[in-house]
């Protein structure tokens, strides 16, 4: 059943369709690649989905309601998160607190809080940096505490820009397993990411951008293998690559 269903929605910039007449759908408990070149309007469309920016025509649907130009609060309250390419975390709190801070504003009282922040702190690995303040983590370090805030409440949807770039392997991996372990439990995710190998790993489907369209859809190594995908985004080289491994 389709959680999210996403009708011919367009965003233009002037002239330019950042989006253009764009659908797609989301079921429960899915995992979906969002693949595309660079400027393909992956994260526009991101934006769009979780209300930091408005659309200029097209439908969004969340459990069968519209939802389309709701703004980022309302939408949260519906159970939709976004991890942001940029980092975002509380600079001058510890890693601690920007958990228990984000739990709070999500409903949870101190105790909860506190509990589902020790909970996220060990399982993704920074529990040794708990007490440091957030701008005092690694790059990837900020990533993976970015990535907990977004899970303090499960959401009913999480839509994740590139939460892969620039992270150490180790931690990748410790983030992979992490949404290898919530999708297994019933979490839907969007997952926007140049990351190919872990597109193939983690997504049984995938959706193609291209120039603000969908291009192609369908079963991961069936859309990477279409060649309008090879022709736009991939090339050969690659394609061969992602599919021997």
């Amino acid at each position: 059943m389709a959680l999210l269903e996403v009708d011919s929605v367009t965003r233009r910039f002037g002239g330019l369709r950042a989006v253009d007449a764009a659908s797609l759908h989301v079921d429960e408990g899915e995992l979906l690649g969002l693949i595309g070149p660079n400027g393909s309007g992956k994260t526009t469309l991101l934006n769009l989905l979780s209300g930091h920016m408005k659309a200029d025509a097209g439908l969004v649907r969340l459990d069968g309601r519209e939802v389309l130009g709701l703004n980022p609060t309302q939408l949260t309250r519906r159970g939709v998160l976004r991890m942001f390419q940029m980092t975002r975390v509380f600079a001058r709190v510890s890693a601690f607190d920007n958990l228990v801070v984000c739990g709070l504003a999500m409903g949870l009282d101190e105790a909860g809080a506190t509990r589902r922040a020790v909970e996220l702190l060990d399982e993704l690995q920074l529990a040794h940096v708990m007490h440091l303040d957030g701008g005092q983590l690694s790059g990837g370090q900020k990533k993976l505490l970015e990535f907990g805030m977004c899970f303090m409440v499960p959401p009913r949807l999480a839509l994740l820009d590139e939460p892969f770039a620039a992270v150490h392997p180790v931690m990748k991996e410790t983030m992979g397993a992490f949404i290898r372990r919530r999708n297994a439990d019933g979490q839907t995710f969007v997952l926007v990411s140049h990351d190919m190998p872990v597109v193939v790993e983690l997504c049984p489907r995938s959706v193609c951008m291209n120039a603000g369209k969908v291009l192609a859809e369908g079963p991961t190594q069936q859309v990477l293998q279409d060649p309008s995908v090879i022709e736009a985004y991939l090339g050969e080289d690659v394609a061969d690559e992602v599919e021997h491994g």
